[in-house]
């Protein structure tokens, strides 16, 4: 099976209305900026993007909210983005927050096959509303539920032609989850190079 495609525009070309996308990165920095790009030319709609943070105005999803591709929004902070912001006071955009570490780990399970969960971030707060809890040796854990993804959209400093990546700095903070956990995975790599070049304990 050949893995390599020509660019971002034929990578994301069989991204659907109403997918489930997860994005990489943190921030700004390790997100796969071009394929971003490319969605945002492909006009796909009704998205929901799982995400740790919902980029800049300019920049990153920030330019699919601008083209209202997204219906909703499963992040841990959301703090930098007036789009963002003036979307979800209106109604316009559905938004789930959950604490980071929970975003991370619902990520992992979902690429470890398991279908759930329990942590006690969020115990007694509003994240808990609806939610089972169970007690484990005295102390309250909330349960939720792995992410089903229909693609992940990661970013790579170095990538095969069999598939294999390596991620570098702080983009090693969610690419690497997510991109165990999508159904199928896309990584924008900054370089390619022929299976075999890589060192094997770094992949």
């Amino acid at each position: 099976m050949n893995k390599v495609v020509s660019g971002a525009d034929e990578a994301v070309s069989d991204i659907y209305d109403g997918a489930v996308i997860m994005l990489g990165g943190f921030g700004l920095c390790g997100i796969p900026e071009n394929c971003i790009a490319a969605l945002v030319e492909k006009g796909v709609r009704n998205l929901t993007c799982i995400s740790n943070n919902a980029g800049v105005d300019d920049f990153g999803i920030g330019l699919m909210l601008q083209r209202k591709q997204v219906k909703k929004m499963i992040s841990s902070y959301v703090g930098e983005n007036a789009e963002f912001e003036r979307q979800l006071l209106s109604g316009e955009l559905e938004v789930e927050l959950i604490p980071q570490g929970t975003l991370a780990t619902r990520c992992m399970a979902s690429g470890y096959g398991m279908p759930a969960i329990y942590t006690p971030a969020g115990v007694g707060t509003e994240v808990a509303e609806g939610k089972e809890v169970r007690n484990f040796n005295g102390k309250d854990y909330l349960l939720e539920y792995a992410f089903d993804s229909d693609f992940a959209i990661v970013k790579a400093w170095k990538g095969d032609t069999h598939g294999n990546l390596i991620f570098k700095d702080t983009a090693r903070n969610f690419n690497p989850l997510m991109a165990m956990a999508g159904k199928i995975t896309i990584a924008e790599v900054e370089e390619l190079v022929d299976a075999g070049e890589l060192d094997p304990n770094q992949i």
